[in-house]
Parts: C-alpha cells; sequence; structure tokens
C-alpha cells in the first residue's frame, strides 16, 4: 500500500488546490509571462479565498488574452465594459481596471531592467527564502521584503499589490518556500 504524501493543510479542500500546491506553488518562476499571470491572479484575490481564484483561472485566462501584457495593456472601455459582464471571471470594475494599468507598468519594468523576472527577484537579492515553519499557523501574512516589493511596485504605477498579496504571490512565484516542514514538497 503507498504512503500517503504530506501536503500543506490549506491545499487539503479540493482535488484542483492539491494539484497546485503539488506542481506550481513554490516552484521558483524565471518566465515573465508566469510572472504576469501570477500578478493579476493575485490582484484579483485581494478579500477572496484562492480556492475561489484557482477555480476561475481557466475562465480568466480566456477572458484576459492568456495573461498577454502587450495585449492587456491596450484595452479599450468597450474590452473592459465585456469583461465585467463575464460571469467566469471576478467582475470588479477597480481590479479589472487594475489589471490594464497594471500591464502597462508590467511593460514599463520589463523595458527598464531587460526583464519582470530580474526586477522581481532583486527583493530576495535572486535567492528563495527558505522558511523552517512546523505548522500553517507560524507562516507570516507579509514580510519585509512583501512590504518593500508593495512599496516599490505601487510606485511604479500598480494597483491591488498589498504587503499580503505581494507575499501570497512571492509564495506563488517560489521566492519563498513556506512549505510546512513535513511538506513532500519542502525543500531542504
Amino acid at each position: 500500500m503507498a504512503k500517503e504524501l504530506t501536503r500543506c493543510p490549506w491545499c487539503l479542500s479540493s482535488e484542483l488546490m492539491m494539484e497546485y500546491h503539488d506542481e506550481e506553488w513554490g516552484t521558483p518562476v524565471h518566465d515573465d509571462a508566469l510572472h504576469f499571470e501570477y500578478i493579476v491572479l493575485d490582484s484579483f484575490q485581494a478579500g477572496l479565498s484562492w480556492s475561489t481564484i484557482l477555480n476561475k483561472r481557466e475562465n480568466f485566462r480566456k477572458a484576459f488574452d492568456n495573461f498577454d501584457a502587450v495585449k492587456i495593456s491596450k484595452y479599450k472601455d468597450a474590452k473592459i465594459e465585456k469583461l465585467l459582464l463575464d460571469p467566469g471571471i471576478i467582475r470588479n470594475r477597480l481590479k479589472v481596471i487594475a489589471t490594464v494599468s497594471n500591464a502597462k507598468a508590467f511593460l514599463a519594468i520589463q523595458k527598464e531592467f531587460g526583464s519582470f523576472d530580474k526586477y522581481i527577484w532583486q527583493f530576495t537579492k535572486g535567492k528563495v527564502l527558505k522558511n523552517k515553519w512546523k505548522s500553517s499557523n507560524q507562516v507570516p501574512v507579509k514580510t519585509k521584503e512583501s512590504d518593500e516589493m508593495s512599496k516599490d511596485l505601487y510606485a511604479r504605477g500598480f494597483k491591488f499589490v498589498g504587503s499580503t498579496i505581494c507575499y501570497a504571490y512571492m509564495q506563488a512565484a517560489g521566492m519563498v518556500d513556506d512549505h510546512i516542514s513535513e511538506c513532500f514538497r519542502r525543500s531542504n
């Protein structure tokens, strides 16, 4: 009989959450397109649960041109109004409009730094911050690094990137390893 894998408790609510945990969450990201997808999804998560966003992820991909920052940066009012009628996504006007301005800010960072990846990893000095949590209760919702990231992203024109959202993004993008010590995904 195969031994059951030990996972971080937050992912145990559904197969989709476990799949996301097992295959994505905490894996270091160095692809600009995936960085942008995570930023968009995390900004829509503000005030909501991650499972709500994850369940709508494919709808978000379709609605937002597969998270193509160049295309999104050119969205006009008609496209925004169309998105606000799409029941497959979170229809929050401020978040939809923020996604367009975030795409523009994202492209400006790419131009300035050569890639968004080069810019964003500076907040952890290019390294994965490896934490050693024994339980999920120990995991913080924000850190000094996420505070700095949030402040800088806001200064560059991003919206819905508070420190808590930035920390969730850092976890998803593998900038921090917050898998609990007994989780099979925990790196040494």
